[in-house]
């Protein structure tokens, strides 16, 4: 292994691009830090493990961001993955933006170009509504307060940084996309993940530093053995995802013969490959999202009408405390990997690909009863993969409970996060891998 990362710092033009990444990442991770001019540093908001506390963290970690401190980068990448995904949505049920998205590269751009002037009406919003609320909750500087509150121009100034920021983060990813190495967007979510391992690991290893290796340890610590079996599980749960992740359908397919002049073309056999997990992280992070809404409702009634009910209703759906939690989460991601799955996947589009080019599965004629394969075939892997992805996201809670762990270090165990570091770690790895298999180096996975 040190033999083939020595190659690839050996090729100019790969060492260039993974330089000119980890350069831009180090640029978000210093933004990530650099407060906005009016806010009180001193301070931290959401520092509470209740439901808004609980909601606040799982969108700082989809954003890349810090919500607890505003800062330039306050928004993170969040607007621009939002308004991707609303763009996604209305392209499969509006017609214009459909045949936008079969004119190829052409329709792609201008769908982008949709999608980045819809990051800027949202980061307006957000930041304003953002800017607003830390004003109202005390963060904001005295010396900037006119009267109690903050004034129009200063909020307006606050809202164009983080808006500016936000959409500065954009470029950085489309720069790594363009000129460095990996998915952009992707490496930024992943790199604010990675961010706070550090501080989790430090909680884990930390007592036993300052206490020694001791077994069973306190009601403040854990012992040397319960360390070792979550060092265990972490790499079971690292490999399983990586083996589901991988994990592919092969539908066989054939190609019909053709003659071109005195030569015979086709017949040959490939296969179609269809992954296990085809909706990817998307039903995690909508079903976990969707999920805190009812407690902070709850939470809310539960304080202003302190009755029995809606203090059994706000427990019900308290992360990590509540079967009834678990039970409606693997419910979601079930709903939401077959609604995703529907989205992405066109079975008919596909049979259609293929009755153009001349292929076709055996035992089935082209078009629509090739579709009919697909479609069923998509439906019961689709639910192997939701299962898998329930497994994943309810792992934490399990660790939680039964080793007494804490909620934040648990969640390294499964859920989003993890999903997310895995995945975008592979592509990284694999847009390497074809740079040095270009040059006839050896494989960087082989083996």
């Amino acid at each position: 292994m040190i033999e083939k990362l020595r190659i690839i710092f050996t090729i100019p033009e790969l060492r260039q691009k993974i330089l000119f990444t980890l350069l831009l990442l180090a640029v978000y991770r210093v933004g990530w830090h650099i407060p906005l001019p009016i806010m009180d540093t001193s301070r931290t908001l959401f520092t509470d493990q209740g439901a808004f506390g609980s909601f606040i963290e799982q969108v700082s970690l989809f954003a890349a961001s810090q919500l607890s401190q505003a800062t330039i980068f306050g928004l993170g990448i969040m607007p621009y993955i939002s308004a991707a995904i609303i763009f996604q949505l209305l392209a499969s049920v509006w017609a214009p933006l459909e045949q936008l998205q079969k004119e190829g590269e052409t329709g792609r751009r201008k769908i982008n170009q949709y999608t980045r002037y819809a990051t800027v009406l949202i980061c307006l919003g957000q930041s304003w509504a953002y800017i607003g609320f830390m004003a109202s909750a005390g963060m904001v500087r005295e010396e900037f307060l006119v009267g109690g509150s903050l004034p129009f121009g200063t909020q307006l100034a606050c809202v164009l940084i983080m808006t500016c920021g936000t959409i500065f983060l954009m470029w950085i990813g489309e720069q790594i996309d363009e000129f460095g190495i990996g998915n952009g967007i992707s490496l930024l979510i992943m790199a604010g993940i990675l961010a706070r391992m550090p501080n989790q690991i430090f909680k884990l290893f930390g007592p036993l530093l300052t206490e020694g290796p001791v077994l069973g340890g306190t009601a403040t610590s854990m012992g040397v053995e319960k360390v070792l079996v979550l060092v265990l599980l972490f790499i079971g749960v690292v490999v399983g995802v990586v083996f589901i992740y991988r994990a592919q359908r092969r539908i066989p397919m054939q190609s019909a013969k053709h003659v071109r002049g005195h030569r015979v073309y086709g017949g040959t056999r490939q296969y179609l490959p269809l992954r296990l997990n085809q909706a990817g992280v998307m039903p995690i992070i909508f079903a976990s999202s969707l999920l805190l809404f009812p407690a902070m409702l709850f939470g809310y009634i539960a304080q202003r009408w302190p009755t029995t009910l809606w203090q059994e209703l706000y427990m019900m759906f308290q992360r990590g405390t509540s079967f009834t939690y678990n039970v409606v989460y693997v419910i979601f991601i079930y709903f939401f990997c077959y609604f995703w799955t529907a989205i992405t996947f066109n079975p008919k589009e596909i049979a259609e690909n293929l009755k153009d080019h001349g292929s076709f599965i055996p035992g089935y004629r082209p078009g629509r009863w090739t579709a009919e394969y697909l479609e069923k075939v998509m439906v019961r892997i689709t639910y192997v993969g939701a299962g898998f992805l329930a497994v994943v996201a309810i792992t934490p809670t399990i660790i939680s409970g039964l080793m007494g762990v804490d909620m934040q270090l648990a969640s390294f165990y499964g859920g989003t996060g993890l999903l997310i570091a895995v995945s975008v770690a592979f592509d990284l790895v694999q847009k390497i891998d074809s740079h040095l298999v270009m040059r006839n180096y050896p494989s960087l996975v082989e083996g």
